[in-house]
């Protein structure tokens, strides 16, 4: 059983499918089947956050924390009940003040920084969380080795900044980047080389152009789970993606085709978003979308007039929007 969705006349349309058994179920079992494949989602998403979780999540005893200097910056707050995080955000700072050597989670996110240099980090070799989304950062304002210094990295959250490429050298522990909704535009070579840890890659709502990748672009990604490229200008897909990839993100781009064979460099995908594209029957591969790996197919708000090949193993597919008639 899986789940094609038309839109609001899919009860119409769904009479084309025409290589598909449509099964009426009762409410009972329509349910459990979306639970399962909703708990399936769940599963695979979660797998992104598992072991930087439990990293980070890990703690020395609590008669420990007696050995640490309780310094606090005082543009900040430290909670005496969670000595390792130091809460910065929302206070109008211009620099990132000096961090205490305890602190594992760092939070300076809204505020007016522009720069990222060496100094305010030299003391802080256990910082594992840092947060700097919506403030000015810009790609010359960081120092380099401000960042790569940091051994125990695992998330690095540098959302809303005026960023105009991916930012280098990163730590190799880094496990997850958020960098949407900055001005990025380039990504200079040997950027992920290093980067053999990190499983999710967040570069929605920039400004990135095909000429941004080369053919070695992702190289040294091995661990790469998640990839989210939406709301960019592409107009081709993206080459030689990390072969471990499972939910590649492309909506709202202006991508008008997939090259023949392009997932056999993918064989994990499993969610796949190509929603408001400009993608056509004939931009398609032969084969279609017939990959079994794949269990989400997103393809809504494209100018597609036929359901193409889909794998059996297929749960959900999203096709309003197009230009599909009924038969």
């Amino acid at each position: 059983m899986f789940i094609v969705h038309f839109g609001a006349r899919s009860y119409l349309k769904v009479k084309i499918v025409k290589h598909l058994t449509i099964v009426s179920l009762t409410l009972g079992t329509k349910m459990a089947t979306t639970i399962c494949f909703i708990i399936w989602v769940l599963f695979i998403t979660d797998t992104v956050w598992t072991r930087s979780v439990r990293q980070v999540y890990e703690a020395n005893d609590p008669e420990d924390w007696m050995v640490h200097d309780f310094h606090c910056p005082r543009e900040c707050f430290c909670p005496p009940s969670f000595p390792t995080a130091l809460y910065c955000e929302n206070r109008g700072l211009k620099a990132i003040p000096a961090i205490p050597s305890r602190i594992w989670y760092l939070y300076l996110e809204n505020n007016l920084i522009e720069t990222i240099p060496e100094k305010p980090f030299e003391n802080a070799t256990q910082l594992r969380w840092i947060n700097l989304n919506k403030n000015k950062i810009t790609n010359y304002g960081i120092e380099k080795g401000a960042l790569s210094q940091l051994k125990k990295l695992l998330f690095l959250f540098l959302e809303d900044n005026e960023l105009e490429e991916v930012p280098s050298p990163l730590p190799r522990s880094l496990e997850q980047l958020q960098l949407a909704r900055n001005k990025v535009s380039r990504i200079p070579q040997g950027t992920f080389s290093n980067l053999e840890n990190l499983t999710l890659l967040d570069l929605q709502h920039n400004k990135l152009l095909d000429n941004a990748f080369q053919r070695d672009t992702f190289k040294g990604l091995k661990n790469l789970m998640q990839l989210n490229m939406a709301k960019n200008s592409l107009r081709n897909m993206p080459p030689r993606l990390p072969a471990n990839t499972m939910q590649l993100f492309l909506d709202n781009n202006s991508i008008e085709g997939i090259p023949e064979n392009y997932f056999n460099a993918i064989p994990k995908v499993a969610f796949l978003r190509l929603n408001h594209n400009k993608l056509s029957d004939a931009g398609l591969p032969s084969s279609g979308f017939n990959v079994s790996s794949i269990l989400d197919l997103q393809l809504s708000h494209n100018q597609l007039t036929k359901v193409p090949q889909i794998s059996a193993h297929l749960q959900h597919l999203h096709l309003d929007h197009n230009k599909i008639k009924s038969k």
